[in-house]
C-alpha cells in the first residue's frame, strides 16, 4: 500500500498487511471496503481511484472523472465520481451509469479503463445545462485537443442515446481558447445576447508581425476586446500594475478594451460591449 493511497480493506487483511485493529484505528472508509489513512487528503484523483477500487477494478471511468484523468482543469474535488458499472446502488459520492461503450471508445490509463477524450466529450455534452456542458467541453478540448467531428462520429454510432440535440448545440459553442470557466461563461453571455461570436486568445501583432499580447475575447477587425480580471488581478500588485500598462499600450494602438470582473451584472457587460462595438464601427467605418 502506498502512503495515503486508497486500498481494498479485505485484501489488506487477507495478505496480512494489516490487522483488523489496525484497519479500524488507523484508517477510514472512503467507500465500502475501500480505505485511506485517517490523515490522508482526498484529492479528486484519489477519489477516482477509490471509486474504481470499490467497483472491484471492473468499472470504466467516465464523465467528469474521465475528463479529470485526461488533465481537464477546473473540475471540483467533490464532484460525483462517474463510472460505467452494473451496480445500481453505488455509495454516496459515486454515480454509476450503464451506457453502451463500443470498440475504440475506451483506453487504459495507469491500469484503469477510461473513456477516450472524444467519448468523454460525447457523455459530458449530452447531460446537464448546455452552458455548464460547454464550460467543461472547453476545458476538455483545451486539455486534449479533441475534434468536434470525432465526437459527432460517436453520436452517429449511438443514434438513440438521450441528449443528442443538447450535445450538438453544445459542440457548436465549444472553444478550446477559453482559459477559465469565467471566460467560457462570458463568451456564452455575449453570444446569447446576439453579439457576433468573439474569437478567443486574440493575437495583437507588433510592428514585426510577431504577437506581443493575447486578449481573452474579442473582434480583431473591430479592435474590440473583452478581458476578464480574476482575483489575481486584485491581490497581486505586480499583476495589477502590469495590467494597467498593458491596457494603456493596447489603447494607444487603437484597441477598445472592456474589462470585466465577477461582480459585474450581465446586462451591464452586454451594454458595455455593444457600446464598444458601436464606437468601433463609427471609428473604422465597419459594421458591428
Amino acid at each position: 500500500m502506498e502512503p495515503g493511497e486508497p486500498f481494498i480493506g479485505s485484501e489488506a487483511l487477507a495478505s496480512g498487511a494489516l490487522s483488523r485493529h489496525q484497519l479500524r484505528t488507523r484508517y477510514r472508509a472512503v467507500f465500502p471496503n475501500v480505505y485511506v489513512s485517517r490523515d490522508a487528503q482526498l484529492s479528486l484523483e484519489r477519489r477516482i481511484f477509490a471509486a474504481w477500487l470499490w467497483s472491484g477494478r471492473r468499472a470504466t471511468i467516465v464523465g467528469a472523472a474521465a475528463a479529470a484523468l485526461h488533465k481537464s482543469q477546473w473540475i471540483p474535488d467533490d464532484v460525483p465520481i462517474e463510472v460505467n458499472h452494473a451496480n445500481a446502488r453505488p455509495p454516496r459520492g459515486v454515480l454509476t451509469r450503464r451506457d453502451a461503450l463500443l470498440e475504440g471508445e475506451t483506453q487504459v490509463m495507469d491500469g484503469r479503463t477510461v473513456t477516450t477524450p472524444e467519448r468523454t466529450a460525447f457523455d459530458i455534452g449530452r447531460r446537464g445545462a448546455i452552458r455548464s456542458a460547454v464550460v467543461r467541453l472547453d476545458a476538455l478540448a483545451r486539455a486534449t485537443g479533441f475534434k468536434v467531428d470525432d465526437v459527432l462520429g460517436i453520436a452517429k454510432r449511438h443514434p438513440y442515446s438521450p441528449g443528442l440535440r443538447r450535445l450538438e448545440a453544445a459542440l457548436e459553442l465549444v472553444d478550446p481558447g477559453a482559459a477559465s470557466p469565467r471566460e467560457s461563461y462570458l463568451r456564452l453571455l455575449l453570444i446569447d445576447a446576439g453579439l457576433p461570436r468573439p474569437q478567443t486568445q486574440v493575437p495583437v501583432l507588433g510592428v514585426d508581425g510577431i504577437p506581443i499580447a493575447y486578449l481573452d475575447l474579442g473582434w480583431g477587425e473591430q479592435m474590440v476586446a473583452v478581458e476578464y480580471d480574476g482575483d489575481q488581478h486584485r491581490t497581486d500588485r505586480r499583476q495589477f500594475v502590469k495590467d494597467i500598462r498593458r491596457t494603456q499600450m493596447l489603447e494607444q494602438m487603437g484597441w477598445i478594451i472592456v474589462r470585466v470582473v465577477a461582480e459585474d451584472r450581465p446586462a451591464n457587460i452586454i451594454h458595455r460591449v455593444r457600446s464598444a462595438l458601436e464606437e468601433s464601427s463609427v471609428r473604422w467605418g465597419l459594421r458591428a
